[in-house]
């Protein structure tokens, strides 16, 4: 492929040279021989520093943002006004235009959206296709999985996986849209099918500022970014910023279906909620049908509804559906069991917002009182480092309110000193009157609410769930919340049997 071929559709002020290229990159580190190297400003650092670096690596062409950078002699030069625009474009020709050679349905909101992606796979091999899953939690490419070190990868990486997943005969790819990856066009030319809303509430507010940038941010997804809107939009009800994502999206997509509790295309009838399951009849713009998941929970009913409508859209059938949701019996880090012949529940959840976890800890409520007795809910739990201040004590007084015990620690506290983190919190936690005590060092945290639970009682390790390092000043060290339980629980007198395998329950 020539440089020429690669710019095509991408927004080019000035070009010179078209030498035969053999790869794209943005990361000098990576460029090889033969390589086009895309120089662009990002959030905290700026390509165009390592131009020359990429260079002396064998880069035969580079594409640059910036119009302080002068061309190279003997080397192809291209100055664009969007460094990440130009990215995604660049890999979509490389790739022979990926994305539009597959369905795409893509997940935004600020909970639930692995839970989401998850049953959307499922469903969809139940209903006898192959896809590619790209989350938070880890990528799917048609049976393989690979780690995931963004929730929305840069639109190089995207096209590769894309790509990869054609290439092994899948027909549908599902993925989480960060409000970040919108908001920076890392998806840019995308042409997505489906756009599912899950909810709104406050997070990430850091970067965002306000609610109303947050919600503008999602809703690009349903706009379309470089691209026409989605065929189909599917939001919820019930959220304030789902009906309206649902008007708007009357005016742009073919297909606009609505999930809700009890209203919407999409809801839930005779809802029954145990500590083994979830079973509810769902009725569909169709048809009703009975559904059975190992998921349990009320958030669950509303993921459920949400992957069940997504796929409808998809035109999977109503035996797919039911069997699709009930095949998966397990999300890493969400809501996922840690089982050592203990009499009480541990559970690790990747609730890192207020409303995670109210929702998280009314359902451990639920959870315990249909036991009777005095059994109580015990949470550990903290805010991340470099992230929205003001979120901290809405966080620690839902915990509170929600248990009747907390173990307030650290989680990723970054270039922040965890115990200035641990003082946020403590504002609104100290509201609830909750009892509580402060362990600023993780490992001691779990292991002390481990040793204050009787049986009966549940323990919530709420806000890493699926992560696997702690990210402090002394950079990323190795830190898993259920592997920490089970050395807890080791350490208490139980026997733990060999950790499951992804996709098993805990």
């Amino acid at each position: 492929m020539t440089f020429q071929h690669l710019l095509d559709g991408a927004e080019v002020l000035a070009q010179s040279g078209d030498p035969s290229v053999s790869g794209v990159e943005y990361d000098s580190r990576r460029v090889k021989p033969g390589c086009v190297f895309v120089a662009m400003h990002g959030e905290t650092s700026d390509g165009n520093r390592f131009i020359d670096q990429a260079i002396r690596a064998g880069a035969v062409a580079v594409v640059t943002d910036s119009p302080a950078e002068k061309p190279r002699e003997g080397v192809a030069w291209a100055l664009v006004p969007h460094g990440r625009r130009a990215l995604a474009r660049l890999s979509a020709n490389f790739y022979r235009r990926p994305a539009e050679r597959i369905a795409v349905t893509g997940i935004t909101g600020t909970n639930g959206k692995s839970t989401t992606a998850f049953l959307i796979e499922a469903i969809l091999t139940a209903a006898g296709r192959k896809s590619a899953l790209i989350g938070t939690i880890e990528y799917h490419v048609a049976g393989k999985i690979y780690p995931a070190p963004h929730t929305t990868p840069e639109a190089l990486e995207l096209a590769r996986l894309f790509n990869e997943a054609l290439g092994l005969g899948a027909t549908d790819a599902v993925m989480e849209v960060s409000s970040h990856a919108l908001a920076q066009e890392r998806v840019f030319g995308v042409p997505f099918d489906v756009a599912v809303f899950t909810n709104l509430t406050r997070d990430h507010l850091d970067y965002h500022k306000t609610m109303d940038e947050y919600f503008a941010a999602k809703r690009v997804l349903f706009e379309g970014c470089g691209t026409d809107a989605p065929r189909a939009a599917v939001t919820n009800l019930d959220d304030e910023y789902g009906a309206k994502l649902a008007q708007f999206s009357r005016k742009r997509s073919a297909v606009v279906l609505s999930y809700g509790w009890e209203r919407a295309d999409f809801h839930a009838e005779n809802v029954d909620i145990t500590p083994r399951g979830t079973r509810f009849d769902m009725a569909t713009p169709q048809d009703t049908i009975p559904i059975f998941s190992p998921l349990i929970g009320r958030v669950n009913v509303y993921n459920i509804l949400a992957a069940a409508a997504a796929c409808y859209a998809r035109g999977c059938g109503a035996q797919a559906i039911a069997r699709g949701v009930e095949s998966l019996t397990h999300v890493p880090g969400r809501f996922e069991r840690v089982d050592c012949g203990q009499p009480f529940t541990v559970v690790v959840d990747y609730a890192h917002t207020d409303d995670a976890l109210r929702n998280l800890t009314a359902l451990a409520r639920e959870f315990v009182s249909r036991g009777g007795g005095a059994a109580r809910v015990l949470t550990v739990f903290g805010c991340g480092g470099d992230r929205d201040r003001a979120k901290r004590p809405l966080m620690g007084e839902a915990a509170g309110r929600g248990s009747d015990f907390v173990v307030l620690t650290s989680d990723n506290p970054r270039s922040e000193d965890p115990r200035a983190i641990i003082n946020d919190a403590l504002v609104g936690l100290q509201k609830t009157g909750v009892k509580y005590t402060v362990e600023v060092d993780r490992r001691k945290a779990i292991a002390l609410a481990i040793g204050e639970a009787r049986p009966g009682d549940i323990v919530l390790l709420a806000g890493k769930g699926h992560e696997k390092v702690q990210v402090t000043r002394e950079g990323s060290l190795p830190f898993d919340d259920v592997e920490v339980a089970r050395e807890a629980l080791r350490a208490a007198g139980f026997e733990c049997q060999a950790a499951p395998t992804a996709g098993n329950p805990a």
